[in-house]
């Protein structure tokens, strides 16, 4: 059984306890959307100052909207637009200080105003991004890329087994 242990201690263990908190919500679950959807969630319990946290995954050379918490997203998002489509298209994160300064931009909540992706990889293959959008202004820092690109490789590592 799953059980959410509070997050008291600092940044980084709470990031650790979150990583070990999406190993043992999505051990022996090999459906992605239903993988998705909890981890997702997770995020959003335990993020805090964000607005909107999901995923968008590769479907017929572009991004679809996937699981995700928040007020209702765009729907589909072109490779290499806005700044999911800039990270599909680099397969690097990307982290935007102000969302406002970011060539071609899409505004899909217009309450976000920081923003970061990381790309979902498998085999050098995209699958997908996780977004996460963020109220405030320089919201995430280096410490939520590292722990976020590593929540993420143990997501993609969990879906292969």
């Amino acid at each position: 059984m799953f059980k959410v242990e509070s997050y008291k201690d600092n940044r980084e263990n709470n990031y650790n306890l979150l990583i070990k908190q999406l190993r043992g919500l999505l051990e022996g679950e090999k459906n992605m959307i239903a993988n998705l959807s909890n981890a997702s969630a997770l995020l959003n319990q335990f993020l805090d100052r964000v607005n909107w946290v999901g995923f968008y995954l590769m479907d017929d050379g572009e991004l679809v909207l996937g699981p995700f918490q928040g007020l209702p997203a765009c729907v589909r998002i072109p490779i290499g637009k806005g700044v999911c489509g800039t990270s599909a298209l680099k397969l690097e994160t990307v982290r935007v200080e102000d969302v406002h300064l970011f060539p071609g931009h899409i505004a899909c909540d217009a309450a976000s105003q920081s923003e970061i992706v990381i790309p979902l990889v498998d085999n050098g293959q995209l699958v997908g991004v996780l977004d996460i959008d963020s109220p405030e202004k320089n919201r995430f820092d280096e410490l939520d890329q590292q722990k976020l690109e590593e929540f993420c490789s143990t997501l993609m590592e969990l879906y292969k087994g």
